[in-house]
């Protein structure tokens, strides 16, 4: 066993066991063991004592959408992977669209990963894609390490990653089933969408009547039909409809191999606030209603939905017009997610367990990350030092993301990240950037 190198201290200690004072020691990049608080510390170990700053595994952000190469300009793995830094993000997983090329070939995956590496502060990964006519890309993709395969079930927004019918769906399922990939879904019926009212303008009630519920429930349903029927691995991205829920759940007792994300402006966020012209809030599927949100959380609270990612997804600012129709959809919050959650989580009961559960463990659970996601002897030693009784008020200027466009901009937030640690190194402190580190990671290998 190497020697112990650092020692990171504090009264609390968010482990899978349960939240004590402990001394978590670390060799080699690498959690050795989590020990009484007062343990001695080795002559030839570095002691970091953060008092009663809690201490949570680093963050797994598996819903990003980076837009690098092509769109840089909307984002980037430099900016991007420095906010996540500060924001306690440890790790994350990029998606495959919006990006110039697709990640949707092993070519294309290598082009960006090129572009990824020394860019990085933190633990990068990749999404491959799903697209009409790519099935035979599909396993050399999964060969090549991305983690799973993202595919649109409406219009996506980029012209160079069209969605998938019923039929190239299955077509897909079929493939990634039979090396037990994983599939994870934009889960929007395009019919519901387009039958709906497309009014446009500045007032947010007409943009969400423009993405009913129905949509999501029906896209839903049909996932779950197609992974039945190919005993596949699946996953709904970005779950807004509340009234799916009762489907997903049955599906699970069913057997059914489905799991389901949900996103901190979803559970933080509410259409009742949104003022006219603030496209700022324009996501799709869409914040809905207030009681939406409250089944959301019971939602979490019952294990139906698996995980909390951000879905950050941003743009330059002339994207974000004042009209809900034209806008750009996408919330930027990369940097605010454990805040934003925490702030509200707290408000209701929940824990920073919780939150550490549906934050970090469920997502490195999602992408099978098996040195992600706990303080224990033998995962990587990321860490978030996180002050969750200190508050801010949010700053657009103080962010990373490259471009400062936020939905929660003059909002007052609970808990601060004090530092995050990737492997052992402090790689941000009070919102700096420390050092990079960041590694690209491929699936299983880490």
């Amino acid at each position: 066993m190497p020697d112990v190198q650092l020692i990171l201290r504090s009264t609390r200690v968010i482990t899978p066991e349960g939240t004590r004072p402990a001394s978590v020691t670390v060799a080699d990049g690498r959690i050795v063991d989590v020990l009484p608080h007062d343990t001695v510390v080795p002559a030839a170990a570095r002691l970091e004592d953060v008092g009663d700053d809690a201490v949570l595994p680093g963050l797994v952000d598996s819903h990003v959408h980076v837009n690098d190469p092509g769109r840089s300009e909307w984002e980037g793995f430099w900016t991007a992977t420095r906010a996540a830094a500060a924001g306690g993000i440890t790790t994350l997983i990029d998606m495959p669209l919006n990006s110039l090329p697709p990640t949707t070939t092993a070519g294309n995956l290598r082009v960006k990963q090129e572009v990824a590496r020394p860019k990085a502060h933190v633990d990068t990964g990749f999404w491959g894609g799903a697209v009409p006519g790519n099935v035979s890309s599909l396993r050399l993709l999964h060969e090549a390490g991305v983690f799973g395969f993202k595919c649109f079930l409406s219009p996506s927004g980029v012209e160079e990653f069209p969605e998938v019918d019923p039929a190239q769906l299955a077509a897909a399922v079929s493939e990634i089933a039979t090396f037990d990939g994983l599939l994870i879904v934009h889960a929007e019926d395009p019919g519901h969408l387009a039958a709906a009212p497309q009014e446009g303008g500045p007032a947010y009630a007409g943009f969400l009547a423009s993405r009913p519920r129905a949509a999501e429930n029906d896209a839903i349903a049909l996932l779950i039909k197609t992974a039945r029927e190919y005993d596949a691995r699946v996953h709904v991205l970005h779950l807004s409809s509340s009234d799916a829920l009762p489907l997903i759940a049955a599906a699970k007792r069913e057997g059914v191999r489905i799991t389901a994300e949900t996103c901190p402006h979803f559970l933080t966020l509410t259409a009742e606030e949104v003022p006219d012209g603030a496209t700022e809030f324009k996501c799709c599927p869409p914040i809905r209603e207030r009681a939406n949100q409250d089944a959301l959380w019971q939602g979490l609270a019952d294990g139906t939905l698996d995980c909390v990612v951000s879905d950050h997804s941003p743009c330059t600012p002339d994207l974000k017009t004042p009209d809900f129709g034209t806008a750009w959809g996408g919330i930027s919050s990369l940097q605010l997610g454990l805040p934003a959650m925490w702030t509200a989580a707290r408000e209701r009961g929940h824990t920073l367990e919780d939150v550490v559960r549906w934050m970090s463990a469920g997502p490195a659970r999602l992408a099978g990350l098996a040195g992600k996601g706990a303080i224990a002897p033998g995962r990587d030693a990321d860490f978030a030092v996180f002050a969750p009784e200190q508050t801010f008020t949010v700053d657009p200027a103080r962010l990373h993301h490259r471009n400062r466009i936020t939905a929660y901009a003059g909002k007052t937030l609970h808990g601060v990240v004090r530092a995050t640690w990737l492997r052992g190194e402090r790689i941000a402190e009070d919102g700096r950037i420390t050092t990079r580190t960041g590694r690209l990671i491929e699936r299983n290998s880490t």
